[in-house]
C-alpha cells in the first residue's frame, strides 16, 4: 500500500507523463488536427454526416464528440450531423448476438454511411477487429476515414485517410490527449459553422 509520499510521487509522475504527451501533440499532431478539422468542415458543407465508433472509453469519447457537434461546444449555432454508433443498446446487442461482436459497427456502416460521409474511428490499440471491419467497409463506400489511435503504424492508421496518433503504451494516456485534440477540433469546426 502506498504511503502519502508515494501517492504524491505517483501523481507527479502521471502529471509529468501527461505534459510530455501534450508536448508530443504540439510537436507532431497539430497538422493532423488541422487536417481533421478541415475534413469535417468540408463534410458538413457538402451535406455529409460524421459517424463515430469506438470501444470502452473510446465509445465514451465518440458520444462526447457527437454531443459537442450536435449540441454545442462553446457557442450557439446550428446543430451539425454527428452520430455515435455505440449508443443504441438494442442494435448493439442484437447484432452482437446474431452476427458477433466484430459486426456491431460494420453493420451500422452498411446501413447508414454514404459516400462523402466521415467515419471517425477511435482505437487506442489501432487493431480492434470491429473498428477495422467498419473502417474498411466505410472506405469501400467512399467515406473518409479519420482515426484516433494510441499506437504508431497500426492497422487502423494504415487504412485511414487522416490519423491522429499519440504513441504510448497506456491507453488512458492516449485518451487524455485524444480528448484535448477533439475538443480543439470541435472548436475549430464550430467556429467555422458559426462564421467566426
Amino acid at each position: 500500500m502506498l504511503e502519502r509520499s508515494g501517492m504524491k510521487d505517483k501523481i507527479k509522475k502521471t502529471i509529468a507523463d501527461h505534459k510530455r504527451l501534450v508536448d508530443v501533440f504540439e510537436k507532431t499532431g497539430i497538422d493532423a488536427a488541422v487536417q481533421i478539422a478541415q475534413a469535417i468542415i468540408d463534410c458538413f458543407k457538402n451535406g455529409g454526416t460524421v459517424y463515430l465508433c469506438g470501444n470502452g472509453g473510446s465509445a465514451a469519447d465518440c458520444q462526447h464528440v457527437a454531443a459537442e457537434l450536435v449540441g454545442r461546444f462553446r457557442m450557439d449555432r446550428k446543430a451539425m450531423p454527428a452520430v455515435a454508433l455505440s449508443t443504441d443498446t438494442s442494435l448493439l446487442t442484437s447484432v452482437g448476438n446474431d452476427y458477433g461482436f466484430e459486426e456491431i459497427f460494420r453493420r451500422q456502416v452498411e446501413g447508414l454511411v454514404n459516400s462523402g460521409d466521415i467515419l471517425w474511428a477511435f482505437s487506442t490499440s489501432g487493431k480492434s477487429p470491429n473498428i477495422i471491419s467498419a473502417a474498411r467497409l466505410a472506405k469501400e463506400k467512399g467515406a473518409t476515414i479519420i482515426s484516433f489511435t494510441g499506437r504508431g503504424n497500426s492497422e487502423l492508421e494504415k487504412i485511414s485517410d487522416l490519423c491522429f496518433c499519440i504513441d504510448t503504451p497506456a491507453a488512458s494516456s492516449a485518451q487524455e490527449i485524444h480528448q484535448l485534440a477533439y475538443h480543439i477540433i470541435c472548436e475549430l469546426v464550430e467556429e467555422q459553422a458559426a462564421g467566426k
